[in-house]
């Protein structure tokens, strides 16, 4: 049988110890000095770092005297209060100098847009102002440091730096960066021909001169390379050398250079005729190439010279302002100069050609209209019969409107004849005839 189990039931005399209720013992506040080390922290106590130390003044004990120390401090404070100016100048301090916030710097961009000027905080003269102008001392200081450096040229009027506008600072630096690009242009050109080897050297001087036989020239550069190689120690290097040094030198034809060669093998001079023929065989090379070079700068010089003349002719032929007869306004002159001296456009031929040339191929070609270009064969090829066509052609006309303008005014004679005699036939009176005294009817 299950054991009975017994519930006892007391009676308190106090709740509040049986609901054990909070009171004030328990309400969690703010530790005090008093037994402080004893309490355990709670998560929700924040924990104040102890920064005093930072505040006391160095001892001795740093080795540092106290006037080195007060000059440390000076010179730390001065510092923060530059940093404090500029960071208010930047816009990144208050002027108490704490740092600004999103939503100061928000302000600061909603005054500017709106106001056009600087922000609320500043003086009333500067909002009246508007956007606070470049300063132009910052440009001169700059402007003045590089012109001393040589790193700009200045203009060479006599107008002072201290009176510059910013429209003069601005042309200024356009003018240098234009400059240095000019001069860049020329330069590059130049030290790239320096960097290139002797021979071909002399290759890109006789392009540069006008040249036209390339194949001539490097040829002749060849031929003094393969000469250079020869080595007059070895048989075969000692034959050529004295064959290429007579074959310049037209000693005769190749059976007679072939005997003489002969005849030096069998004496055993020949080595001493490769040695003697070696550095005039290579003088004569290289003044080939020279004589190359040469020919390409007169033929460049000939070219400029025609060039000209050319001009010289076409300017004196304009200037007087009447071409065979046809008198010619200053827009014609300029247009028939320009067209017949400036390369303006360019060819079929990948070069570059003037006005007539560019003509030509235009009705040729591009747009054709051959009856012009056969007109404009016709007055080139035979200038005087040309013209005289055209006069012929001139005095038939004027023969066909002088006759026609005869007989329109003969037409006009006949009818105002003929007009008249009818008007006299109106004017006068219709009247009957008188019978005759024979009459039939006569009584």
């Amino acid at each position: 049988m299950a054991e009975e189990k017994t519930t006892i039931v007391e009676t308190a005399d106090d709740i509040t110890a049986l609901l054990a209720q909070p009171g004030a013992d328990s309400i969690m506040t703010a530790a005090t000095d008093e037994g402080e080390g004893d309490k355990k922290p709670s998560i929700f106590q924040r924990k104040v770092t102890d920064l005093s130390f930072l505040d006391k003044p160095i001892t001795k004990t740093s080795g540092k005297s106290q006037e080195e120390i007060d000059a440390e401090k000076k010179l730390a404070d001065e510092k923060a209060a530059k940093a404090k100016e500029e960071g208010i100048k930047l816009g990144t301090l208050n002027e108490d100098g704490s740092p600004k916030t999103a939503e100061n710097i928000d302000d600061d961009i909603n005054s500017i847009i709106n106001t056009g000027g600087a922000p609320d905080d500043q003086d009333d003269e500067e909002k009246k102002a508007g956007r606070k102008k470049l300063d132009k001392d910052g440009l001169y200081e700059l402007t003045k440091k590089l012109i001393e450096q040589k790193k700009l040229i200045p203009f060479d009027d006599d107008k002072p730096l201290e009176k510059y506008t910013l429209a003069d600072y601005e042309e200024l630096f356009e003018a240098n960066e234009q400059a240095k690009e000019e001069r860049l242009q020329k330069e590059v050109p130049v030290k790239f021909f320096d960097s290139l080897p002797d021979k071909l050297k002399s290759a890109a001087a006789y392009v540069a001169n006008g040249g036209t036989d390339l194949k001539g020239m490097f040829r002749a550069l060849a031929e003094v390379e393969e000469v250079a190689d020869l080595d007059p120690d070895t048989e075969s290097g000692q034959e050529q050398i004295t064959r290429q040094y007579l074959q310049s030198t037209k000693f005769g034809t190749a059976d007679e250079i072939q005997e003489q060669l002969n005849e030096w093998k069998d004496q055993g001079v020949l080595d001493k005729k490769a040695n003697q023929f070696k550095p005039k065989l290579d003088k004569l090379q290289e003044s080939y190439v020279a004589y190359k070079l040469q020919e390409a700068e007169n033929a460049r010089k000939q070219q400029q010279d025609q060039a000209n003349h050319y001009m010289k002719n076409v300017y004196e032929v304009l200037e007087p302002g009447e071409l065979n007869g046809l008198k010619l306004d200053k827009k014609t002159q300029g247009m028939l100069y320009s067209g017949l001296v400036q390369p303006n456009y360019p060819s079929i031929s990948g070069k570059q050609t003037n006005l007539l040339g560019h003509l030509l191929e235009k009705y040729q070609w591009v747009e054709p209209n051959h009856g012009l270009i056969a007109e404009a064969l016709y007055l080139l090829a035979d200038p005087d019969g040309y013209k005289a066509k055209l006069r012929e052609g001139g005095k038939k006309e004027a023969v066909a409107a002088t006759a026609r303008a005869l007989k329109t005014e003969e037409g006009k004679k006949i009818a105002s004849t003929i007009t008249s005699e009818e008007e006299d036939d109106k004017k006068k009176d219709f009247r009957l005839p008188r019978p005759n005294g024979n009459s039939f009817f006569k009584r």
